[in-house]
């Protein structure tokens, strides 16, 4: 195993980059003029070689991990935060400490996907989670995800109630990719917990949830329950 040095790790994804993989990041990614990735850099990484890169260096300091997850490069920042994942098992304070404080370049949504539950999530199972209604109060859409795709880790424990909570914070959203979050995570609750308690959700909110939303959290229902949920009487005002 090479001895940890960040130059040797930025070194090795620079040879394993291709700018034609990067240039159609640059689309997948919304990185134009006025769209949530407005900016980002991409080198064109895949995310199998950046894991594959990644497990070479378990070791890098986290002062190193923090340089890495403020880099330009996206992949840089996906990187950073698959080594936080990793390290989190074995110093969880130190790994959350520097999540929160950097979750400004936790900035698409590949970033929160990749980390919100493994870290933030993992960590307030045992806690207090009020903090993840303040995130989803945030005017930062990032931050509001982050909320969100957080309760996947109670979910995976067999718990809905915070994950109902921050998706009924949520359904006024007006961005899709909170949408799609937040219809995810209901989806999930019922696979994983209880369909009933995404039925009682949806008597609540179904009449003006986004279509989106709507859409992904009845995926694994029945083909007939999907329809009376989705049929227009239902989702009037729903197309935010």
């Amino acid at each position: 195993m090479k001895t940890p040095s960040l130059a040797a790790f930025r070194a090795e994804l620079r040879k394993a980059a291709h700018p034609d993989k990067a240039q159609s990041a640059l689309g997948f990614f919304k990185t134009g003029a006025g769209q949530y990735g407005e900016g980002d850099v991409f080198i064109g990484v895949t995310v199998p070689e950046q894991r594959r890169i990644a497990k070479r260096y378990p070791g890098l300091p986290l002062a190193d991990l923090e340089r890495l997850l403020r880099s330009k490069i996206h992949e840089e920042r996906l990187s950073a935060l698959f080594l936080l994942v990793a390290r989190y098992r074995s110093d969880p304070d130190a790994v959350v400490k520097l999540y929160l404080r950097n979750l400004k370049w936790v900035n698409n949504w590949d970033l929160v996907d990749s980390s919100a539950p493994q870290i933030l999530g993992t960590w307030l199972l045992d806690k207090d989670r009020s903090l993840l209604t303040k995130l989803a109060r945030s005017k930062d859409l990032w931050e509001r995800r982050v909320a969100m795709v957080s309760t996947q880790c109670f979910i995976n424990a067999g718990e809905s109630k915070d994950a109902l909570k921050i998706a009924a914070l949520l359904l006024d959203d007006g961005h899709d990719l909170i949408h799609k979050a937040t219809g995810w995570m209901l989806r999930e609750v019922g696979k994983r917990v209880d369909p009933d308690h995404l039925r009682a959700f949806l008597k609540i909110h179904a009449a003006h949830m986004p279509r989106t939303a709507l859409r992904y959290s009845i995926e694994r229902l029945p083909k007939a329950e999907r329809a009376n949920w989705i049929r227009p009487s239902r989702i009037q005002g729903a197309s935010k």
